[in-house]
């Protein structure tokens, strides 16, 4: 059990972690993760290990300088903002935005006036302005009281990465099918690769996502349903299909749980009326991971997983192995399988964790690899 309180532990990670940029990495542009697994970590019980990890976290690879703000944006004048979705050097006069409109309304207020118009970019930088926004509501949720500048600014972070890297994939999706989610998987068509799917194609099928086999009907083929109970469906639906692909690049797969995870964390700030869009979009993020990333189904919907982890460890040991391992996307990982676990308890929650830090190399392994870090 930490000696570390929540509020100290994520307070001094924010302090420790405030001069990075919101990507990291040489020729690439990986998402700043250090916030997300600092909080997580936090929340695994394992706050005494925090200031540690941080400095683990910034060697193992180089970020991005902080974006400059450059030209003010008006959140009142639509067509200021709009042409700012996705463009990623805007990126410092989103945050100045969101800096601004954070000192100057209550947080939940800023999120419910945002969250429509972000929404259908959940995409951005592989869903990682959704989670850390996530992350950081937590935060400011958890400690109660007066939020500090820290938790502020992290949370006008988020929001500013998820608008610099607002990505729409095509389509509208809307809950008004027949399926329920295993069966709206399981009908997904699946499309054969000639070799491995290295990054080239993965990005050719996010890029033609709406050419592939199936993709369109998928957008309207689940059901409506309590939106609490469909998360459960997706992050138990997702564990299952990582433990169902060894053979796909161990990061990508982790996001369809972490996203609907991370999800969860928001709903109840918002009104009803925004729940049912966000599980449209969150069954749409999880079908172009379908698609994108693997080319069959392989053993998903089997009890085939438990030759790989036919007993994992209980969560307070995957805990601490997690933050032993080190890397950023098994902490997360472990965190979300860890609460989902105990909302709706399945086996193949605790398998999946186990799995993720078998797969993943170790932080000080594995740190500074380009793509495979996620």
């Amino acid at each position: 059990m930490s000696t570390i309180s929540y509020s100290d532990a994520v307070n001094d990670a924010l302090e420790r972690l405030e001069d990075l940029g919101y990507e990291r990495g040489q020729g690439v542009d990986l998402a700043n993760h250090g916030p997300m697994g600092a909080e997580a970590l936090t929340v695994l019980g394992q706050g005494d290990q925090v200031a540690h990890w941080v400095g683990r976290y910034r060697r193992a690879m180089d970020h991005h300088e902080p974006p400059a703000a450059r030209f003010a944006l008006d959140p009142a004048d639509e067509s200021s903002w709009r042409p700012a979705l996705g463009a990623f050097h805007r990126a410092g006069d989103w945050e100045a935005l969101f800096t601004r409109e954070l000192a100057e309304a209550p947080w939940r207020e800023v999120l419910v006036r945002w969250w429509p118009r972000l929404l259908p970019g959940l995409f951005a930088g592989l869903t990682h302005g959704l989670i850390r926004t996530a992350h950081a509501l937590r935060g400011l949720h958890t400690t109660g009281g007066t939020p500090t500048r820290l938790q502020l600014d992290e949370l006008a972070r988020g929001l500013a990465y998820w608008a610099a890297r607002h990505t729409e994939l095509p389509g509208s999706p809307a809950l008004r099918g027949t399926h329920r989610l295993p069966d709206a998987v399981a009908t997904l068509p699946r499309v054969p690769s000639d070799g491995p799917l290295r990054p080239p194609a993965v990005r050719h099928r996010l890029d033609t996502l709406a050419e592939l086999p199936g993709y369109t009907d998928s957008l309207e083929r689940l059901a409506p349903a309590d939106p609490y109970r469909l998360l459960s469906d997706m992050t138990t639906q997702f564990a299952d299909v990582y433990l169902a692909h060894p053979e796909v690049y161990p990061v990508p797969l982790i996001h369809g749980l972490t996203a609907p995870a991370a999800a969860r964390l928001v709903l109840p700030h918002l009104p009803q009326p925004l729940h049912e869009p966000t599980l449209a979009r969150l069954w749409q993020l999880q079908s172009a991971f379908l698609l994108a990333f693997t080319t069959d189904p392989r053993t998903e919907g089997t009890d085939h997983w438990r030759t790989e982890s036919p007993e994992p460890p209980p969560f307070p040991e995957l805990a601490l192995l997690a933050a032993h391992h080190g890397d950023e996307h098994v902490i997360k990982f472990t965190e979300a399988c860890l609460r989902e676990h105990t909302l709706h308890p399945d086996p193949r929650y605790p398998a999946a964790a186990f799995a993720a830090l078998r797969r993943i190399p170790p932080l000080d392994e594995g740190g500074g690899v380009g793509g495979a870090r996620g």
